[in-house]
């Protein structure tokens, strides 16, 4: 006991000290205990991220849903803090929150775009907290497939709802919110579908 113990403490310092050391530079994440650095991203990857973003964040702002954040909105979990790529938090959170905030909650829809470098944390240990925490919904994107897989948190566990290139997705946590997946990947049809959500 006095083992576990002594390693929480230890942890609970380095995490502090993560908190103290952090700087808007660099995308780095606390994940069991060590300090993660991301890698500069794919072209694709950053398309992907910011077609789904911008989207997203016309979509919450036409119908003052909440706020939408891409990259930087650290979310601290009971035991590690992750920068997700695109993350939704709805009107009860939102409100909450402070223009100089920098530590946000679990949110109420996360999308991860898959790169070589973090697709096993998205699907590992991230998929477990995110679920483990109520985050509502949970986007995996693959922009070199390319593909969406869907997951909605059903009874604590996430259940898979669609994993396609094709067709449309709704969302669970955005009411009203449904998208051509070629929307996320297709410049062409991300601005017909951002006229479409404008127009609406």
């Amino acid at each position: 006991m006095q083992e576990i113990q002594a390693a929480i403490n230890e942890e609970r310092k380095k995490r502090e000290a993560f908190y103290n050391d952090i700087t808007d530079e660099f995308k780095v994440e606390f994940i069991n205990g060590e300090i993660v650095m991301h890698s500069p991203v794919k072209k694709m990857h950053n398309e992907a991220t910011g077609l789904l973003y911008q989207l997203l964040n016309v979509y919450v702002i036409r119908h003052k849903l909440g706020f939408v954040g891409i990259e930087k909105i650290m979310t601290a979990l009971t035991r590690n803090d992750y920068e997700p790529d695109i993350c939704f938090f709805g009107r009860q959170k939102a409100d909450q929150f402070d223009r100089r905030q920098t530590l946000f909650p679990a949110p109420d829809l996360v999308i991860e775009v898959l790169s070589d470098g973090t697709a096993k944390r998205d699907r590992g240990i991230k998929f477990q907290d995110y679920q483990a925490h109520g985050v509502e919904e949970y986007w995996i994107i693959d922009s070199d497939e390319p593909f969406i897989e869907q997951y909605h948190l059903v009874d604590g566990a996430y259940q898979l709802i669609l994993k396609a290139s094709e067709g449309t997705i709704r969302s669970f946590a955005l009411a009203g919110f449904t998208i051509p997946i070629q929307a996320a990947f297709d410049e062409t049809i991300n601005m017909q579908t951002m006229m479409d959500i404008l127009q609406g």
